[in-house]
């Protein structure tokens, strides 16, 4: 995925490097980013159609969800703007033979390779919010329209506009006065920096109003079947490997999480967010 706009043709640097040097894979497998897998995954059981299906995983990383669902029999083609990332996909395709994804490739998700409408389900689970370009986002948007098959579903993740604010809160990161300015635009603008490359206060991105993800959605074409609330209020939770680690807590969350997802007044409460777009037969 390459940014087009005023930085030129490749996605800004600073995201580049932020993830050619950070493990993604390994930030789902631990503290919040278990509660985000998890979730993820719920939403993808409900949403995707049955397999052998064909999806796109566009922004897909090390193939953290590309990979169970071609184990689950889908037909899984994956495209990543980091080389890093795609490398790291195609090796655990690798450790998989019996479940290999159908492709994997560094691509820019304004521009797919992919065939029109050949595939029933695209993932954008990461370009709508490292483009931080409402235009860019609209290019992202109508591609994976144009390689749906009609009926097809889109699954789009947004981060939420309050996620910064919420979990400065939550977290106690509102004290620190750089945290705080980055905090203050993301709630003005939506667009999301960290100037100073202060570990653990993300990198450049765009944060959704929860209203806005599904406006974009339907502008891009698609009718918009719901926006839901990935992790919920359970993204200020402070102790959340205690209740995570608790089977019975952990179920109970979930439970609570998942009778939530669609509550309009809460899904900004989200630190992610994602929608549910279908392309509609002519």
């Amino acid at each position: 995925m390459t940014e087009r706009g005023s930085t030129g043709n490749k996605l800004q640097q600073e995201i580049l490097s932020y993830y050619q040097y950070s493990e993604e894979a390994d930030r789902l497998l631990q503290g919040y980013g278990r509660l985000e897998f998890a979730r993820t995954q719920s939403l993808l059981e409900r949403y995707l159609p049955d397999p052998p299906a064909a999806i796109l995983d566009v922004g897909g990383g090390s193939g953290i969800y590309a990979c169970p669902l071609a184990i689950q029999g889908y037909e899984v083609h994956l495209v990543d703007a980091v080389g890093r990332h795609v490398e790291q996909a195609l090796q655990t395709s690798l450790e998989q033979p019996d479940h290999p994804l159908a492709s994997a490739r560094a691509g820019d998700a304004r521009a797919l390779e992919q065939d029109s409408g050949s595939v029933d389900a695209v993932l954008l689970f990461g370009p709508l919010y490292h483009l931080t370009k409402e235009g860019d986002r609209m290019l992202a948007l109508r591609e994976a329209r144009r390689v749906l098959r009609s009926g097809g579903v889109v699954l789009a993740v947004g981060i939420s506009r309050f996620a910064s604010t919420l979990q400065g809160i939550a977290r106690g990161y509102i004290h620190d006065p750089a945290f705080a300015a980055i905090a203050e635009r993301d709630l003005a603008e939506g667009q999301h920096r960290n100037p100073a490359k202060i570990k653990g206060y993300f990198t450049t991105a765009y944060f959704h109003h929860p209203e806005e993800l599904g406006i974009e959605i339907e502008r891009a074409g698609f009718a918009h079947e719901r926006t839901v609330a990935v992790e919920g209020p359970a993204s200020m939770l402070q102790d959340i490997d205690e209740q995570w680690d608790d089977l019975d807590r952990r179920r109970r969350l979930l439970a609570v999480l998942r009778n939530l997802e669609q509550e309009p007044s809460l899904l900004g409460v989200s630190s992610h967010i994602m929608a549910v777009g279908r392309k509609q037969s002519k």
